[in-house]
């Protein structure tokens, strides 16, 4: 039996701390499917449901990562879970912080659906502190963000800034300018 995990999340961008964990996921599942949420209660984003898939796919394409695909996510994780028959839910933990959001979603899932399982995994130290509204905040002010995130996806944080300057601060201290920090 096809071993399969599904990694959601809003990948709003894609970050270096995010792709590690999926990097890392497909080498322990035969199938990793990133599933991509189309709406979410978070601060609003920078980019569009088919600009962050289009991202991701590049940055997996890019790594040859073969095993791994992207999806939406319209619906209840564990619905898609049951749906596509996958049993994993792969989530990182950053900080000890997220362990309270992250454990009361896991539980909730496991009561509307036993059978799946949450793994969590913690990202490579060097990008425990990298939130995708860090990366955000950074290139509203026009700072540097592309130590922070993978190749193509720098590239998409170019063009948005290029297309919409007006929309973009260019005065300004360092990070926490907004306050705008969400996960």
């Amino acid at each position: 039996m096809e071993r399969i995990a599904v990694y959601p999340g809003t990948f709003d961008p894609l970050t270096l701390g995010h792709f590690d964990l999926l990097q890392r996921s497909a080498t322990l599942f035969d199938k990793v499917i990133v599933v991509v949420a189309g709406v979410s209660v978070k601060a609003t984003g920078m980019f569009d449901l088919h600009a962050r898939m289009a991202m991701i796919r590049e940055t997996v394409d890019e790594a040859c990562m073969t095993n791994v695909d992207i999806d939406r996510l319209d619906c209840l994780l564990v619905d898609y879970c049951r749906r596509r028959k996958v049993g994993v839910v792969v989530r990182g933990l950053r900080v000890y912080s997220d362990f309270e959001y992250e454990f009361q979603m896991a539980l909730t899932n496991r009561k509307l659906a036993a059978e799946i399982e949450t793994l969590f995994m913690m990202p490579n130290e060097n990008y425990s502190y990298v939130t995708a509204s860090t990366i955000r905040e950074i290139a509203r002010y026009g700072g540097d963000t592309s130590s922070f995130v993978p190749r193509p996806v720098q590239k998409y944080i170019d063009a948005h800034l290029r297309s919409q300057p007006e929309q973009h601060a260019r005065a300004g201290g360092g990070v926490g300018n907004t306050g705008a920090f969400d996960r």
